[in-house]
């Protein structure tokens, strides 16, 4: 699994390359938990690159989520394409994130 980091000011954004799926998903995850305390939490994640999850893909995500909440902040997700869109719908997660259309509209919604 290739995780790509990219620098925007004071945001990083995470793009994973592959279905965020099994031990990729928690290798996803690991990495987004040691980059929220380099970061103070200034992090999105870009799921341009993301054909498809499964169902730990989407705890890892909720337990990302859940553990930002403390903080009082939100995954942020962008780029979206369709097909994990409709599973975030479908599985009634949608809600709990916020989305965005692109990486400059998420890299924003920090200031």
């Amino acid at each position: 699994m290739a995780l790509h980091e990219q620098k925007h000011g004071a945001v990083t954004v995470l793009r994973p390359d592959v279905p965020l799926v099994g031990k990729d998903a928690d290798r996803f995850k690991s990495r987004f938990g040691e980059l929220l305390g380099e970061s103070l939490g200034r992090c999105a994640v870009d799921a341009s690159q993301i054909p498809y999850v499964d169902s730990r893909g989407l705890e890892v995500l909720v337990e990302l989520n859940d553990e930002l909440a403390q903080s009082g902040q939100a995954l942020k997700l962008c780029g979206l394409n369709e097909t994990v869109r409709k599973v975030l719908e479908l599985t009634g997660l949608s809600g709990r994130f916020e989305h965005f259309a692109d990486v400059n509209a998420a890299v924003r919604s920090f200031l």
